[in-house]
This record gives structure tokens, C-alpha cells and sequence, in this order.
């Protein structure tokens, strides 16, 4: 498939995506100072980590020219990159056609449909309680209608993960000097931890590769189960992720990764929900792992989607989740500048 791609033809949106800044967090757990380094994707055009990946896909459908004249480009999302699909195809001139369902807030339907994206939302949960298997079934009902519906894959596409084994991967070894004692990872289609965990393995093999998963999640092959966290866990296994890949896994649930969430927010640092899982995943290793000096945290978006949903307190007391927890993990956050090596 000639990786890595030859991006120059994504037009002017790929030009801006990656360099995104490091910033080390400084935090009190359990009476002792820790940190750790966030990687903060949210500073991308489209504002999430789902740029890298939507650059890369686009790029291989133009390589082996499925495209022309007339296509439309599916794909199944709970909103990162259907968002990013919608800003590189509004910005190449495809149509883009974005299979959604309930748990995708509002601001990032908005979003997508501001940039001229299609929206259809499947309301059907299936068996294990999620909504992908069932998005998956309509994708695969839209693009046997007609061959003009072109469906980009995230979920077994290899362009997944050569994106971050060619970008994010590379730019968080360069931007940390290569000193990275774990990499925390959340896990989805499992692309990005594949490719991070794959670039790794061969540059920085003692790097501990740590998969955050979403609790109710299968990927791991624990009991699937409701969740309302979204861009994290999955109905389905990973076509990407092998055991060799990764050091651990940890799960999450939507309690502790939320809590993360509002109490970053109060010390002003945003990030959404998979974000959250992944701090709280860290901060807790950290605790279990005292040798560990230099965590990264990969954030995969900011705050800004979350604020009818994480941040509204009426809807954290309409799903059962307590807006104020008195018990937080971490105390007297503080952000400090991106480091330069």
C-alpha cells in the first residue's frame, strides 16, 4: 500500500494536522507529587486525534482509486471522526454520509453537519448493549445499495493504524526525547494503539505500552455492558491489536473517567471523556508503579464536545453519576509548560 502515504494530496487541512503541544500535569495522589505528560490532541484543525487517522484514510481510498466522480464516503462514528471526515471532505469536495447513534452529543453532531456531512442515527442497541454492531450493519446495508457509497474502515483498514505508527507515534518520541517510562493508549478500533505499540517495539522497547479500555468494553474479552463514554471501548474485538502490541490493559469506568474530566475542567485544563479514562488510568498506575517517572497520556480531544453531557450536571444525575463526587483521586492539579528537549 506504499506507507507512508504521500499526504500532499489531502490539500491544505493536512498541512495543520500533528505538532500538537506536550504539557506536563503536576498533581497530589495519595500525599505525594506525580506527574505526567498530556499529549493533547485537541489542538488539531478538526480538534481530535481522528485527524491523523481520517488523513490517512481518505489518502488510501484516493490511492487505489476508489473515488470518483459522484462517491460518497460512509463511515460509522460516535463523532471524532465522522468530524474529521466532514471537515477533509468538505475542504476535497467528496460528500460524506456519517452512521451515528444516540450517545453522540450534540456538539459534535452540530459540528458535522456545519461542515456539510449527512447524519444517520441508528437507535437499535445491539446484543451487547452498544451501538457499533448495530451501526456496522447499516454501513454495510447503505453501501450494498450502490457502489457510489465508498466506506473507509476505520475498524480494519490498515491506513488506521500506519497513521500513528508514521505520525503520532514518531512526534511524541521526538517532542518527550525519547524519555517515556509508559504510554497510556485508549483503545477503540485499536488502530492507534497498534500503531503506537508497534513504533515503539522497535524504537523505545522498554516503554511500558498501557491500553485504556472503557469497562462494559469486549475488546479485552471482559462482559460487554452500557456505557456512556464514547470514542473508547468497543462491541466488538480489535482487527489490529495483538498481546504483543501492549504491557497492560486497564479498565475504566464512566464514574472515574468523568470525575477526571470536571476536575481537570476546574483547574482549566479540558479534555473529554476518553481523555478522562486515560489521566485516571495513569494517575493509578502511577500509584501502583513508583519507578515510573515519565508518563505520557495520549488526550484524544478537548472538552468542548462534552458540555451538554460530562459537564452538564443534570445529565450526570440523569444516567446515575454523581456530579460532585466527595472522594476525588487526584488533588492540586497544576499545568506546567510544553517541555523542549
Amino acid at each position: 500500500m506504499g506507507y507512508p502515504l504521500d499526504l500532499t494530496v489531502s490539500g491544505l487541512l493536512s498541512d495543520h494536522i500533528g505538532n500538537t503541544p506536550v504539557s506536563r500535569m503536576c498533581f497530589q495522589i495519595g500525599g505525594l507529587w506525580r506527574s505526567m505528560w498530556l499529549k493533547l490532541e485537541s489542538a488539531n484543525p478538526a480538534g481530535s486525534l481522528k485527524d491523523r487517522t481520517a488523513v490517512y484514510l481518505i489518502a488510501d481510498l484516493e490511492n487505489r482509486g476508489l473515488l470518483k466522480r459522484g462517491s460518497t464516503i460512509v463511515e460509522s462514528t460516535s463523532g471524532n471522526l465522522g468530524v474529521a471526515l466532514a471537515f477533509l471532505c468538505r475542504e476535497k469536495g467528496y460528500r460524506f454520509l456519517a452512521v451515528i447513534d444516540p450517545k453522540t452529543t450534540p456538539e459534535n453532531c452540530s459540528r458535522m453537519e456545519r461542515l456539510g456531512a449527512a447524519l444517520e442515527l441508528v437507535r437499535d442497541p445491539d446484543p451487547t448493549g452498544g451501538y457499533l454492531l448495530s451501526r456496522l450493519k447499516r454501513v454495510h446495508e447503505i453501501c450494498s445499495n450502490s457502489p457510489m457509497f465508498v466506506w473507509t474502515n476505520q475498524y480494519a483498514n490498515p491506513a488506521n493504524p500506519e497513521a500513528h505508527y508514521h505520525s503520532t507515534a514518531p512526534e511524541i518520541y521526538r517532542q518527550l526525547g525519547g524519555r517515556i517510562d509508559a504510554m497510556f493508549v485508549a483503545v477503540s478500533t485499536g488502530g492507534t494503539l497498534a500503531g503506537i505499540g508497534r513504533y515503539f517495539r522497535e524504537v523505545s522497547p522498554h516503554t511500558k505500552i498501557i491500553a485504556v479500555d472503557a469497562a462494559g468494553s469486549v475488546i479485552f474479552g471482559t462482559n460487554p455492558g452500557r456505557r456512556k463514554l464514547t470514542g473508547i471501548g468497543s462491541s466488538r474485538k480489535s482487527d489490529f491489536i495483538t498481546p504483543d502490541l501492549y504491557d497492560a490493559h486497564v479498565l475504566v469506568n464512566d464514574q472515574q473517567a468523568f470525575c477526571t474530566c470536571r476536575q481537570l475542567a476546574d483547574a482549566g485544563i479540558q479534555i473529554g471523556g476518553s481523555s478522562g479514562a486515560i489521566v485516571f488510568a495513569c494517575a493509578r498506575y502511577l500509584v501502583q508503579h513508583p519507578e515510573i517517572e515519565h508518563a505520557v497520556c495520549l488526550c484524544p480531544d478537548g472538552g468542548e464536545n462534552y458540555r451538554s453531557t460530562i459537564f452538564d450536571d443534570g445529565w450526570m444525575r440523569e444516567n446515575g453519576l454523581d456530579p460532585n463526587p466527595e472522594i476525588a483521586l487526584i488533588h492540586n492539579i497544576r499545568l506546567e509548560q510544553e517541555p523542549s528537549f
